[in-house]
């Protein structure tokens, strides 16, 4: 189990190194992350590579008994290489370059950078072939963050001309045909006709914008690929890695198709960032967890795990005591393998000077220190359960399209796929149900329940997999706005909603929409009001299947909300709106009972999860409260972690 800390000796005084290793190993430490901001010292001029300084770095580590992961550096190239070639500098949509300074300013698409970016990381690997001590190569770091992975400038638009020949096999007029170019006389006849999706008078062709969000997400991995190449062509089973930030599902970034070039996931997780008064809920905390972990389908690594309150300009929340501690253990019992805090010691300059680390730049240890210390010295206890894959009998599905697809037209100004995923999860969360967050094209043939969120864009051959799910017994769970589109983001003429599964779902849907509040919309069931709905609503019209509760307002009382159908052995629910707390928990037990789960119930904020192993059963109980909670016969301290034998 690697347990340690991201280090960065280049920011203290050499003098200093002794000391902070020697006081990293007492904190219980096995490995420190260097390396990945120090392109500057790894390069000081063109061409000339001096690695001498990480060479003490890591000898003296490993006479400590420390491990090594090393991050390659080209997310901060040098003032010197951008000053000689400024057009490697990423733009926004005005045009205007990003200037030097912060981190990930230069374009994916530039040759030169890319060219740059090959050198180092080929000199680094070269260096390093031999080095025992490096168990793990982490790429960059946090490839996507806060729309870096976004660029207007010429490369990107002729390298996405290109991209997009390609895609069409170079035939304009099959382009022109499946983005309908028709449409307000957009017909291009040549490629190089084709224009970036900036800002224009009303807004882009949907199906344009589409294949641009794709681009960037081939672009990103396309970097991460090359770098992995380039490692694994100099150092025969070298591990690679890479340290996702949160919100993937919100941004441009594939981050699925990003892990499947590399050999572990590892993600950065930040309950608390900036000005939030409060942390995340403990079930957006868990989602975050969840979706980390599907995007392999297995365990991960945690390569920033917090103690502190963190921010750039604006900070907020500071953990209380005990807090990060919890958090850490939750990211261990759902499916953390290896963690390590951000950061060993505050910096004293630079943006990050608000980050909080183990310790205060006064290096004085003090209660962060410490609960770092006894998380470590606890959960190697449970490295054997905690080193199993994590049992889910319920996954939640995600699309790429589809999200890009919301992006580029929301439809409703309260429609956030993440959000509605996140609700779905939380009712599990609730019942102390392990789900999976996973990409729709995952086989997920092997679980009880599944849910399908806000798909908007499927095709024949999804939809062929979610009803031989359905017919083979499983319970399938879709909700609003899916199946509406086909895959270059165009509606589907002559076929009703939702297009070729509206006979799984023993519905068709005969008006839509958009309510711009959350909970605006009455229901009833049988017996008479039930709760409500919002965001957004379909108006079901039941063929076979079963309504469970219609609307109840005086035009559309005669439509279905929420249907169930009968599909071969299993069942497959249609959410026709955002349900209430109260009505999606209420659904979503009914689609567990069918297929035999029961919620545990504990009080409101304790999170309880088991974890297995061959003779032994460990139950982890978490109290994500600010105060004493008794559940399962055990009482939890404020913040406080039980571990349970159960065999």
């Amino acid at each position: 189990m690697l347990l340690g800390v991201d280090y960065y000796p280049e920011q203290w005084a050499p003098s200093m190194l002794e000391e902070d290793l020697e006081r990293i190993c007492q904190l219980g430490c096995n490995v420190i992350r260097v390396g990945e901001f120090a392109w500057e010292l790894m390069e000081p001029e063109e061409g000339r590579y001096d690695f001498s300084f990480f060479d003490h770095v890591i000898a003296r580590a490993k006479a400590k008994g420390l491990q090594v992961i090393f991050g390659t550096p080209t997310a901060t190239p040098p003032a010197w290489l951008v000053a000689r070639w400024p057009e490697m500098l990423s733009r926004f949509q005005d045009g205007s370059p990003r200037a030097f300074g912060g981190r990930h300013v230069c374009c994916y698409s530039s040759a030169v950078y890319r060219e740059y970016c090959r050198r180092i990381v080929t000199k680094l690997a070269e260096h390093y072939r031999e080095e025992e001590a490096i168990i793990a190569w982490q790429l960059d770091n946090e490839l996507g963050h806060e729309d870096s992975d976004i660029c207007w400038c010429d490369h990107c638009l002729s390298r996405f001309r290109q991209w997009v020949k390609d895609r069409f096999d170079g035939d304009i007029q099959r382009l022109n045909q499946r983005w309908g170019t028709v449409f307000w006389g957009q017909q291009y006849s040549d490629f190089q006709q084709i224009p970036l999706p900036a800002p224009t008078i009303t807004t882009h062709n949907p199906a344009l914008r589409l294949d641009w969000e794709r681009f960037r997400a081939f672009l990103l991995r396309d970097f991460l690929k090359e770098q992995a190449q380039l490692i694994r062509r100099v150092i025969s089973g070298a591990r690679i890695i890479h340290d996702f930030p949160g919100g993937g599902l919100d941004k441009h970034a594939d981050y699925a198709a990003m892990a499947n070039v590399l050999d572990q996931a590892a993600y950065n997780n930040y309950p608390v960032w900036g000005g939030q008064k409060e942390p995340l809920p403990p079930s957006e905390i868990a989602f975050g967890l969840d979706y980390i972990r599907g995007l392999r389908r297995e365990n991960f690594l945690i390569t920033e795990a917090i103690m502190g309150a963190q921010g750039h300009d604006i900070t907020g929340y500071l953990p209380r005591p005990g807090q990060g501690r919890l958090w850490s253990w939750q990211g261990m019992v759902r499916g953390c393998e290896g963690l390590l805090y951000f950061r060993y010691r505050g910096a004293l300059t630079g943006a990050e000077q608000f980050c909080y680390g183990l310790l205060d730049p006064d290096n004085i240890p003090r209660q962060r220190f410490f609960e770092a210390q006894r998380f470590f010295r606890e959960v190697t206890a449970y490295e054997d359960v905690l080193s199993t894959p994590v049992d889910s009998d319920v996954c939640i599905l995600y699309d790429f399209d589809s999200l890009a697809s919301f992006r580029i037209q929301r439809q409703s100004l309260l429609l956030d796929c993440q959000r509605e995923m996140k609700e779905i999860h939380g009712a599990f969360f609730r019942s102390n149900q392990m789900v999976d967050v996973i990409p729709a094209g995952e086989d997920f043939s092997g679980y009880k329940v599944v849910v399908v969120p806000n798909m908007i864009v499927t095709d024949q051959k999804f939809l062929a997999r979610l009803k031989d799910y359905v017919a083979a017994g499983g319970c399938a769970v879709v909700t609003y706005r899916t199946s509406v589109k086909d895959r270059d983001n165009n509606l589907v003429f002559g076929k009703t909603l939702p297009v070729d599964c509206g006979d799984l779902l023993g519905i068709t849907v005969e008006g839509t929409e958009s309510v711009q509040e959350y909970r605006s919309i009455p229901l009833r069931a049988k017996e008479g009001r039930a709760g409500t709905g919002g965001v957004f609503r379909d108006m079901l019209k039941p063929a076979e299947a079963q309504p469970l509760y219609w609307y109840d307002d005086p035009f559309y009382r005669d439509y279905a909300a929420v249907t169930v159908n009968q599909w071969g052995g299993g069942r497959a629910y249609y959410l026709g709106t955002s349900l209430d707390r109260q009505l999606l928990e209420g659904v979503l037990k009914e689609a567990m009972a069918f297929k035999g789960l029961t919620p545990l119930e504990t009080p409101e904020g304790v999170e309880v999860v088991t974890r297995r192993r061959e003779g032994r059963k460990v139950r982890f109980l978490l109290n994500h409260n600010d105060h004493p909670v008794s559940a399962l016969g055990c009482r939890l301290e404020a913040f406080g972690v039980a571990m349970e034998e159960l065999l």
